[in-house]
């Protein structure tokens, strides 16, 4: 039998505080019934002997002390689930907001979900093609993987992400079972435009499952988001035999909501004001990433996350960087030069990269490639300090071709059209041709027998 209170003990910002609660459990959902009829639903965020603390989703204007009645569900926030939510625009909660009607649902799910167990995990190999010349060669994005994305405030990571999700497609006849899941958590209402536009135009609408959080949105809403996100992902991954992609943008929207609940809490805050389970947090979210035995699907993760301050040590990047296997880092300079996407090659890397590539996979210059593309740029950035010294004209001739790179990497392998996408193949033949403007001698990351079959013949010498 339900227990209905019908009155409220306290109302603290987003939260309401229940006293003589029975049989309640953390987490649970709080159906909320104002005087005016009104609905809410609110979850059991902490347990203080017979007092319940409840975040309220929709926020607490309206809500009196006297005549509200409370009633706890007996289960944790559930989202509905079916095949039929490939092409649908929901809000950080779940509920559809695309005048579609009410998702149909085959079967509800914990949104809180659980880290995959280690001993069931299947080891990434296969990778996702991005159609991104330097993330699928420098820095291979592999099924099963999450690799964050660490931005700045004011680079456009929001165009990349969208990049990302309308380019993004599996390697030989499985381009099918691809799905994009999509989590906005705090963005403003013309960035939510532009991500509907844009996938709407590029076609991609029919494959992608869009959570939208506005920044107007209740904090609890931006913190359930990547939940049901999540949640969306593993049901299409494990139950429909998809491999899904999930970009979640942006982390440290959801960091700060995590921070103002934390402090409406009275927690003691850890870091920079955030609470000092933070790592915790991130990693309940980011293990859910991955590969089981047994399971056809998988889920990837692109968590996307602005660093205050460009600062890669604050708390965000630090605790991201630790949970994650490695980090795509976007460069201020490169996107102030028009260079889209500005990917900082030097400070990017996949740790699941080598696993991925090769013969069997890509191309069997692959790595060798990749490995002498990093150390050519990394001496073009010494080059570039050099010259700024002694001037340019006053280089060698080697450090000179070395210039010539730089620059052409930049604005040709590097640089990409919003709607250009390459084949992992085509950008393999870039990087040689780039390469091709340096002595052989040079070329110290490359067996000689690679060199011979795949540098263009004119430029062996």
């Amino acid at each position: 039998m339900k227990i209905q209170y019908l009155s409220i003990e306290e109302i603290r910002g987003p939260l309401i505080v229940l006293e003589n609660v029975q049989d309640v459990s953390y987490e649970e959902t709080v159906d909320i019934r104002l005087e005016n009829g009104d609905r809410r639903r609110g979850k059991v965020i902490m347990l203080e002997g017979d007092k319940a603390v409840i975040q309220v989703f929709e926020g607490t204007g309206g809500v009196s002390l006297k005549n509200t009645v409370s009633t706890f569900t007996g289960h944790p926030m559930r989202l509905g689930l079916s095949g039929e939510i490939l092409g649908r625009t929901l809000n950080g909660a779940g509920a559809p907001i695309d005048g579609l009607g009410a998702v149909y649902a085959e079967r509800y799910e914990d949104v809180n979900g659980a880290s995959i167990n280690p001993v069931s995990r299947q080891y990434p190999r296969d990778l996702i093609e991005t159609g991104i010349s330097s993330i699928d060669t420098l820095m291979t994005l592999i099924r099963g993987q999450k690799l964050p994305i660490f931005s700045g405030s004011g680079i456009p990571h929001d165009k990349l992400a969208v990049k990302i999700a309308t380019g993004s497609g599996l390697s030989g006849g499985e381009s099918g079972k691809f799905a994009i899941v999509f989590a906005a958590m705090g963005i403003k209402n013309d960035v939510a435009d532009y991500f509907k536009r844009a996938f709407e135009a590029s076609g991609a609408m029919d494959r992608v499952v869009m959570f939208l959080n506005l920044a107007n949105d209740p904090i609890i809403e931006r913190i359930i988001t990547p939940r049901c996100a999540l949640t969306a992902a593993e049901y299409l991954a494990y139950e429909k035999g998809m491999h899904v992609l999930v970009i979640m943008t942006d982390m440290t929207s959801y960091a700060e909501a995590l921070r103002e609940l934390s402090s409406s809490k009275g927690e003691i805050p850890g870091r920079k004001g955030y609470p000092g389970y933070l790592y915790s947090d991130f990693a309940s979210l980011y293990e859910r990433a991955g590969m089981i035995k047994g399971k056809e699907g998988s889920v990837t993760q692109i968590p996307i996350l602005t660093m205050p301050n460009d600062d890669i040590t604050h708390p965000i990047p630090d605790l991201t960087g630790y949970i994650t296997e490695g980090q795509i880092v976007l460069d201020r300079t490169l996107s102030q030069n028009g260079v889209f996407p500005p990917i900082s090659v030097l400070g990017s890397l996949s740790r699941l990269m080598k696993d991925g590539i090769g013969e069997n996979y890509t191309r069997k210059d692959h790595a060798a490639l990749s490995n002498q593309l990093f150390a050519a740029y990394a001496k073009v950035l010494d080059v570039r300090s050099l010259a700024g010294v002694i001037g340019e004209e006053e280089l060698t001739e080697t450090d000179k071709r070395y210039m010539e790179f730089g620059r052409r990497f930049e604005n040709e392998f590097l640089a990409q059209a919003e709607n250009e996408s390459r084949a992992v193949t085509e950008s393999l033949d870039l990087g040689w041709k780039l390469l091709a403007a340096l002595p052989v001698g040079e070329l110290t990351r490359i067996d000689g027998d690679l060199i011979r079959e795949f540098l263009p013949k004119d430029d062996k010498q």
